[in-house]
């Protein structure tokens, strides 16, 4: 078979089902491969590479399984880049397969179509690992070692370039076999029993998750309830814990728990916050799990470190604690006590935004997922939205990607399928980012439900501007399309919603609407800034390293 077909049937192999593509010369001969073997590998093709990456994206991170794109080579990866290093900040399995110039020219700067200096290089700086693919006799081993990098340890986007002439270079190809993760480290069962003791003996604990918690749900709900200690999840681990559960809480409730800690149990978190701004003294033990080892003390020496999966570690723990837990009387209404004086503060000060999260958390079926943008219905959904089920509340992490979410969100759905509805939020400017993706949605009959919160401005651009440099305005106001028109010109269902009320009602009728899109709009005036709920302030004068 030749290279683009071995690349086929190794993804399939693999349990790849979907690929997000945008097809091109260079890369040719692979989708040809793909017509041939459409039965069996679904192509979901977009309007702009940028929602290639992005929808990769959102599939790898509502499912936790790898996910693959396809892009062409120079400006067509560049346009994706976005999307990879924000998997890259996200913990993302997403497979990149990514054209190149002819082999013989690659490096030689012989003016080819779509020839960049040093791609090969620029993949490796939003990737965990990447290779060149040279003959099809490679591809099974590349695929292989690409999705077990994928899978395994910190899980990250990976890479594989494919020059144009190689793809239909024939030969005998090694029966493709099913890539398996590189196990974990085994559990250190005396690093287990140092943090039991250092967990049980401690009169105010606080457990801090984030996205690599996910896989732990059960024996962190177990912890929390052993130790009576708050969990605090900030975007990546919200869902984790149950915000239902009495001892769930927010990134500005775990705030005031970090001022009174002594000892701090943190769970594939970077933990970055709390480390480097709330600050860290002697009164205050940190007991780290990570699967990346750099990770652990990348902020300092914890008093313990566990390198490894948190499943099977907390498990662990949560089987040792027993015997060297003490009593919290009280504690439990303390936390009662703390929740509930910081989101009424919360509700009070933000009540604007409060009010459409009620109603879109009411529209949002329990196992709904929701995907958050850079707009200020989203920077209080991270910390106010109620999230039930883990991989139901999608964000950014640190990249931070204005115009990521309607395109995530896409992916989200294609992978879940009829499982669970997908919801994306977003704000004007970030929105038409990738408004050209409604087609995308139309084309392949992709129901999400989108709400676009209009202000006319890059909001949060404009409101820093006003607050911090005298109002003096520039480059923040935008003129915006009738938005329910223009989701009608492209085939898609457009409402629109001036109160949360109406918001309910519309983002219910679009869960109910079959086999399309619908775009909601909610003109929006100014409304309090959350940023103080946010950028907490120091709480312990010591810095760490």
């Amino acid at each position: 078979m030749n290279t683009a077909q071995a690349l086929v049937e190794g993804l399939i192999a693999n349990g790849i089902g979907t690929l997000y593509a945008l097809p091109g010369v260079q890369n040719d001969p692979f989708f040809d491969a793909l017509f041939h073997a459409r039965e069996r590998l679904r192509v979901v093709h977009t309007r702009h590479e940028q929602a290639v990456g992005y929808m990769a994206l959102g599939a790898a991170m509502a499912t936790g399984r790898p996910q693959a794109m396809c892009v062409v080579p120079g400006p067509g990866f560049l346009n994706a880049a976005s999307a990879l290093a924000t998997a890259h900040s996200a913990n993302a399995p997403v497979l990149a397969v990514v054209g190149q110039v002819p082999l013989h020219q690659i490096g030689r700067n012989t003016g080819a179509l779509h020839e960049i200096v040093g791609q090969s290089e620029i993949l490796r700086t939003v990737t965990k690992w990447s290779s060149l693919i040279r003959a099809p006799g490679d591809v099974p081993a590349l695929v292989a070692e690409a999705l077990r990098q994928a899978r395994s340890g910190r899980p990250r986007p990976v890479g594989l370039e494919v020059p144009m002439d190689v793809w239909q270079r024939a030969a005998t190809v090694a029966p493709q076999q099913a890539a398996e993760a590189i196990a974990p480290p085994p559990v250190d069962e005396d690093a287990v029993e140092q943090a039991a003791k250092l967990l049980g003996g401690a009169e105010r604990p606080l457990i801090l998750v984030g996205g690599g918690a996910h896989g732990a749900r059960e024996a962190v709900r177990a912890l929390a309830e052993a130790l009576t200690a708050p969990v605090m999840s900030f975007r990546m681990g919200r869902g984790v814990m149950d915000s239902r559960h009495p001892l769930d809480c927010t990134l500005p409730v775990g705030h005031r728990f970090w001022g009174e800690a002594d000892v701090v149990l943190a769970v594939g978190t970077r933990a970055q916050n709390p480390l480097m701004a709330w600050g860290v003294d002697a009164d205050l033990k940190v007991v780290r799990v990570d699967i990346d080892a750099e990770e652990m003390t990348r902020h300092g020496q914890p008093a313990v470190g566990l390198h490894g999966d948190a499943a099977p570690i907390l498990a662990a723990l949560a089987d040792r604690i027993g015997r060297h837990n003490r009593a919290r009387p009280g504690r439990a209404e303390h936390v009662a006590q703390v929740k509930a004086e910081v989101m009424g503060r919360l509700a009070e000060r933000l009540a604007p935004q409060f009010a459409y999260l009620r109603a879109i958390r009411e529209a949002l079926p329990e196992d709904g997922v929701f995907v958050d943008e850079l707009t200020q219905i989203g920077y209080v959904a991270r910390i106010a939205l109620p999230v039930y089920g883990s991989r139901r509340f999608l964000s950014t992490g640190l990249q931070g990607t204005l115009g990521w979410g309607f395109a995530a969100a896409l992916g989200a759905k294609v992978a879940l399928g009829d499982s669970a509805p997908v919801l994306s939020v977003n704000g004007d400017g970030g929105f038409l980012f990738n408004v050209q993706e409604l087609a995308t949605a139309v084309h392949h009959r992709i129901p999400v439900v989108a709400v676009v919160f209009n202000d006319g401005a890059y909001g949060n651009v404009r409101a820093f501007q006003k607050q911090n440099f005298g109002n003096r305005l520039i480059a923040s106001g935008l003129t915006n399309p009738d938005f329910v028109r223009l989701a009608e010109s492209f085939g898609a269902q457009g409402l629109r919603a001036r109160t949360p009320r109406e918001l309910r009602a519309a983002i219910e009728r679009g869960f109910a609407t079959a086999g399309g899109p619908t775009l909601i709009e909610v003109p929006l005036g100014e409304v309090p800034s959350p940023w103080e709920f946010i950028m907490l302030p120091r709480l312990r004068p010591a810095r760490r390293g």
